[in-house]
Protein backbone atom coordinates (compact mmCIF):
# COMPACT_ATOMS: atom_id res chain seq x y z
CA UNK A 1 0.00 0.00 0.00
CA UNK A 2 1.47 3.24 -0.76
CA UNK A 3 1.77 5.48 1.86
CA UNK A 4 1.64 10.02 1.13
CA UNK A 5 4.81 11.71 1.59
CA UNK A 6 5.28 12.94 4.97
CA UNK A 7 5.24 17.04 4.49
CA UNK A 8 9.11 18.55 4.62
CA UNK A 9 9.99 21.09 7.04
CA UNK A 10 9.26 23.44 4.91
CA UNK A 11 5.39 22.62 4.21
CA UNK A 12 4.63 22.45 7.74
CA UNK A 13 2.49 25.59 9.11
CA UNK A 14 4.31 28.22 10.89
CA UNK A 15 2.96 27.59 14.62
CA UNK A 16 2.56 31.78 15.45
CA UNK A 17 -0.40 31.45 12.54
CA UNK A 18 -2.29 28.61 14.55
CA UNK A 19 -4.15 30.37 16.96
CA UNK A 20 -6.78 32.80 16.23
CA UNK A 21 -6.79 34.53 19.62
CA UNK A 22 -4.97 34.42 22.76
CA UNK A 23 -0.52 33.65 23.61
CA UNK A 24 0.90 30.54 24.57
CA UNK A 25 2.11 30.15 28.50
CA UNK A 26 4.67 28.64 30.07
CA UNK A 27 5.33 28.19 34.20
CA UNK A 28 9.05 26.66 34.20
CA UNK A 29 10.07 25.72 38.43
CA UNK A 30 13.68 24.93 39.30
CA UNK A 31 16.27 23.79 41.74
CA UNK A 32 19.27 24.43 42.51
CA UNK A 33 21.94 20.92 41.81
CA UNK A 34 24.51 22.28 44.85
CA UNK A 35 27.06 19.23 43.98
CA UNK A 36 26.70 20.10 40.24
CA UNK A 37 27.07 24.26 41.25
CA UNK A 38 30.40 23.29 43.34
CA UNK A 39 32.41 22.03 40.67
CA UNK A 40 31.84 25.09 38.34
CA UNK A 41 34.65 27.66 38.14
CA UNK A 42 34.59 31.32 38.36
CA UNK A 43 35.48 31.60 35.20
CA UNK A 44 32.19 29.25 33.98
CA UNK A 45 30.00 31.02 36.97
CA UNK A 46 30.72 34.29 35.56
CA UNK A 47 29.91 33.61 31.84
CA UNK A 48 26.90 31.44 33.28
CA UNK A 49 25.37 35.06 35.47
CA UNK A 50 26.26 37.01 31.95
CA UNK A 51 24.52 34.70 29.96
CA UNK A 52 21.46 34.00 32.44
CA UNK A 53 21.03 37.83 33.02
CA UNK A 54 20.80 37.90 28.60
CA UNK A 55 18.34 35.24 28.58
CA UNK A 56 15.48 36.54 30.92
CA UNK A 57 16.31 40.07 29.66
CA UNK A 58 12.61 40.96 28.73
CA UNK A 59 13.68 43.67 26.43
CA UNK A 60 16.64 41.67 24.45
CA UNK A 61 15.65 41.11 20.35
CA UNK A 62 14.11 37.54 20.00
CA UNK A 63 12.50 37.48 24.20
CA UNK A 64 8.87 36.14 24.69
CA UNK A 65 6.44 38.96 24.00
CA UNK A 66 5.96 38.61 28.06
CA UNK A 67 8.71 37.11 30.51
CA UNK A 68 9.23 36.92 34.44
CA UNK A 69 11.51 35.56 36.42
CA UNK A 70 11.11 35.57 40.53
CA UNK A 71 12.66 33.35 43.11
CA UNK A 72 10.18 30.72 44.83
CA UNK A 73 9.78 29.83 48.86
CA UNK A 74 9.37 26.22 50.06
CA UNK A 75 10.85 23.02 49.09
CA UNK A 76 9.59 22.89 45.41
CA UNK A 77 11.72 25.26 43.85
CA UNK A 78 14.50 27.96 43.83
CA UNK A 79 13.76 29.99 41.27
CA UNK A 80 10.90 30.25 38.52
CA UNK A 81 9.61 32.04 35.31
CA UNK A 82 6.39 32.74 33.30
CA UNK A 83 6.68 33.37 29.94
CA UNK A 84 4.00 34.11 27.10
CA UNK A 85 3.96 34.40 23.37
CA UNK A 86 1.91 33.47 19.89
CA UNK A 87 5.20 31.46 19.20
CA UNK A 88 5.52 28.27 21.29
CA UNK A 89 8.76 27.46 20.34
CA UNK A 90 9.95 30.79 21.11
CA UNK A 91 9.24 30.19 24.24
CA UNK A 92 10.78 26.69 24.84
CA UNK A 93 13.58 28.43 23.70
CA UNK A 94 14.14 30.15 26.68
CA UNK A 95 14.46 26.68 28.97
CA UNK A 96 16.68 25.59 26.12
CA UNK A 97 18.82 28.32 26.25
CA UNK A 98 19.19 27.88 30.10
CA UNK A 99 19.56 23.74 30.01
CA UNK A 100 22.39 24.74 27.28
CA UNK A 101 23.69 27.68 29.45
CA UNK A 102 26.97 27.68 31.34
CA UNK A 103 24.81 27.13 34.31
CA UNK A 104 22.62 24.80 32.63
CA UNK A 105 23.72 21.74 34.71
CA UNK A 106 22.98 23.50 38.06
CA UNK A 107 19.33 24.02 37.07
CA UNK A 108 17.04 21.14 37.58
CA UNK A 109 13.45 21.69 36.44
CA UNK A 110 11.01 20.42 39.05
CA UNK A 111 7.28 21.75 37.36
CA UNK A 112 6.05 22.91 34.51
CA UNK A 113 3.15 24.01 33.23
CA UNK A 114 1.62 24.45 29.41
CA UNK A 115 -1.56 26.76 28.83
CA UNK A 116 -3.05 29.19 26.28
CA UNK A 117 -4.65 32.47 26.80
CA UNK A 118 -8.47 32.48 26.66
CA UNK A 119 -11.43 34.21 27.25
CA UNK A 120 -14.17 32.81 29.38
CA UNK A 121 -17.47 31.12 28.34
CA UNK A 122 -18.37 32.67 31.68
CA UNK A 123 -17.79 35.93 30.80
CA UNK A 124 -20.90 37.71 29.83
CA UNK A 125 -21.78 39.24 26.30
CA UNK A 126 -23.18 42.83 26.33
CA UNK A 127 -26.68 41.25 26.03
CA UNK A 128 -26.16 38.72 28.49
CA UNK A 129 -25.09 41.74 31.10
CA UNK A 130 -28.08 43.63 30.54
CA UNK A 131 -30.40 40.56 30.73
CA UNK A 132 -28.45 39.53 33.97
CA UNK A 133 -29.10 43.54 35.63
CA UNK A 134 -32.93 43.26 34.61
CA UNK A 135 -33.05 39.57 36.05
CA UNK A 136 -31.61 41.31 39.39
CA UNK A 137 -34.60 43.72 39.36
CA UNK A 138 -33.07 47.14 37.02
CA UNK A 139 -35.33 48.57 34.52
CA UNK A 140 -34.03 49.35 31.04
CA UNK A 141 -35.52 52.76 31.70
CA UNK A 142 -34.06 53.51 34.01
CA UNK A 143 -31.12 55.83 33.70
CA UNK A 144 -28.47 54.28 35.62
CA UNK A 145 -29.08 51.00 33.80
CA UNK A 146 -28.08 52.56 30.70
CA UNK A 147 -25.15 53.96 32.35
CA UNK A 148 -24.36 50.74 33.71
CA UNK A 149 -24.98 48.87 30.21
CA UNK A 150 -22.45 52.01 28.34
CA UNK A 151 -19.95 51.61 30.81
CA UNK A 152 -19.76 47.70 30.40
CA UNK A 153 -19.81 47.96 26.79
CA UNK A 154 -16.65 50.32 26.76
CA UNK A 155 -14.82 47.95 29.92
CA UNK A 156 -15.56 44.48 27.89
CA UNK A 157 -12.85 44.71 25.09
CA UNK A 158 -10.15 45.92 27.39
CA UNK A 159 -10.99 43.34 29.74
CA UNK A 160 -10.89 40.70 27.09
CA UNK A 161 -7.89 42.38 25.58
CA UNK A 162 -6.33 41.63 28.72
CA UNK A 163 -7.39 38.17 29.08
CA UNK A 164 -6.04 37.12 25.99
CA UNK A 165 -2.57 39.45 25.30
CA UNK A 166 -2.20 39.75 29.16
CA UNK A 167 0.45 42.78 30.65
CA UNK A 168 2.44 41.40 33.48
CA UNK A 169 1.95 43.71 36.33
CA UNK A 170 4.65 45.54 38.48
CA UNK A 171 3.90 44.00 41.60
CA UNK A 172 6.43 42.40 43.65
CA UNK A 173 4.60 38.67 44.61
CA UNK A 174 3.43 36.10 42.10
CA UNK A 175 1.44 33.14 42.93
CA UNK A 176 0.55 30.19 40.57
CA UNK A 177 -1.83 26.84 41.56
CA UNK A 178 -3.34 24.21 38.83
CA UNK A 179 -6.84 23.31 39.30
CA UNK A 180 -9.93 21.52 37.92
CA UNK A 181 -13.99 21.62 38.34
CA UNK A 182 -14.89 18.48 40.22
CA UNK A 183 -16.13 15.82 38.52
CA UNK A 184 -17.18 13.98 41.28
CA UNK A 185 -20.88 12.04 40.66
CA UNK A 186 -22.17 14.02 43.61
CA UNK A 187 -20.58 17.30 42.58
CA UNK A 188 -19.79 17.19 38.64
CA UNK A 189 -19.38 20.72 37.40
CA UNK A 190 -20.16 19.26 33.91
CA UNK A 191 -23.63 17.68 34.40
CA UNK A 192 -24.93 21.47 35.56
CA UNK A 193 -26.85 23.54 33.29
CA UNK A 194 -24.74 26.30 31.92
CA UNK A 195 -26.80 28.72 33.41
CA UNK A 196 -26.17 27.30 36.70
CA UNK A 197 -22.50 26.99 36.03
CA UNK A 198 -22.21 30.69 34.54
CA UNK A 199 -24.47 32.01 37.71
CA UNK A 200 -22.16 30.71 40.31
CA UNK A 201 -19.49 31.93 38.15
CA UNK A 202 -20.63 34.99 38.77
CA UNK A 203 -20.92 35.31 42.02
CA UNK A 204 -17.15 34.03 41.84
CA UNK A 205 -16.22 37.10 39.76
CA UNK A 206 -17.69 39.65 42.27
CA UNK A 207 -15.93 37.93 45.23
CA UNK A 208 -12.82 38.43 43.03
CA UNK A 209 -13.39 42.06 42.32
CA UNK A 210 -13.28 42.96 45.55
CA UNK A 211 -9.42 42.72 45.89
CA UNK A 212 -9.29 45.00 42.48
CA UNK A 213 -6.00 47.28 43.18
CA UNK A 214 -4.72 44.50 45.31
CA UNK A 215 -4.67 41.63 43.38
CA UNK A 216 -4.53 40.78 39.22
CA UNK A 217 -5.47 37.33 38.16
CA UNK A 218 -4.78 35.35 34.60
CA UNK A 219 -6.67 32.72 34.14
CA UNK A 220 -5.08 30.19 31.00
CA UNK A 221 -6.58 26.94 29.48
CA UNK A 222 -4.60 23.74 29.78
CA UNK A 223 -7.35 21.24 29.04
CA UNK A 224 -5.39 18.93 26.21
CA UNK A 225 -1.81 20.91 27.23
CA UNK A 226 -1.07 19.48 30.52
CA UNK A 227 -2.88 17.47 33.52
CA UNK A 228 -5.11 20.15 34.92
CA UNK A 229 -8.11 22.16 33.20
CA UNK A 230 -6.84 25.54 34.12
CA UNK A 231 -3.69 27.63 35.50
CA UNK A 232 -4.16 30.34 37.90
CA UNK A 233 -1.58 33.15 38.05
CA UNK A 234 -2.11 35.78 40.55
CA UNK A 235 0.09 39.25 41.43
CA UNK A 236 0.13 40.89 44.37
CA UNK A 237 0.85 44.30 46.24
CA UNK A 238 1.32 42.30 49.41
CA UNK A 239 1.93 38.97 50.55
CA UNK A 240 -1.33 38.94 52.53
CA UNK A 241 -3.69 39.35 49.55
CA UNK A 242 -2.84 36.10 48.03
CA UNK A 243 -4.06 34.38 51.23
CA UNK A 244 -7.05 36.62 51.14
CA UNK A 245 -8.49 36.03 47.75
CA UNK A 246 -7.21 32.46 47.77
CA UNK A 247 -9.44 32.16 50.95
CA UNK A 248 -12.47 34.33 50.29
CA UNK A 249 -13.09 32.79 47.36
CA UNK A 250 -13.10 29.26 48.43
CA UNK A 251 -16.10 30.01 50.16
CA UNK A 252 -18.09 30.56 46.52
CA UNK A 253 -19.88 27.63 45.33
CA UNK A 254 -18.00 27.34 42.29
CA UNK A 255 -14.93 26.58 44.56
CA UNK A 256 -16.32 25.30 47.64
CA UNK A 257 -17.84 22.74 45.72
CA UNK A 258 -16.25 21.87 42.41
CA UNK A 259 -12.93 22.82 42.84
CA UNK A 260 -10.02 21.16 43.36
CA UNK A 261 -6.03 22.76 43.60
CA UNK A 262 -3.37 21.56 42.72
CA UNK A 263 -0.06 22.63 44.52
CA UNK A 264 0.77 26.09 45.23
CA UNK A 265 3.79 27.92 44.27
CA UNK A 266 4.74 31.27 45.76
CA UNK A 267 7.17 33.70 44.28
CA UNK A 268 8.51 36.98 44.69
CA UNK A 269 9.81 39.15 41.39
CA UNK A 270 13.13 39.82 40.90
CA UNK A 271 15.56 40.87 38.13
CA UNK A 272 17.78 37.72 36.87
CA UNK A 273 21.07 39.46 38.89
CA UNK A 274 19.45 39.22 41.94
CA UNK A 275 17.75 35.86 41.71
CA UNK A 276 21.50 34.68 41.42
CA UNK A 277 22.64 36.74 44.51
CA UNK A 278 19.57 35.70 46.16
CA UNK A 279 20.45 31.98 45.41
CA UNK A 280 24.09 32.59 46.37
CA UNK A 281 25.57 32.20 42.65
Amino acid sequence: MNRPPMPSHQDLPDPTRLMSDGWHCLHLYYRINQQALSTLSESQLETGRKEFAEILDSEREGAPERLQCFAVTGHRADWGLMAMDPDPLKIDSVAQAIRSSSLGTIFEPTYSFVSISEISEYVPTLEQYADRLKHEGASPEDPAFRAKVAAYEKRLPVMNQQRLYPDFPAWPIICFYPMNKSRNPMANWFMEPFSSRSEMMSEHATSGIKFAGKVSQLITASTGYDDWEWGVTLWARAPEYIKDIVYTMRFDKASAKYAEFGSFYIGYILSPADILEHLHI
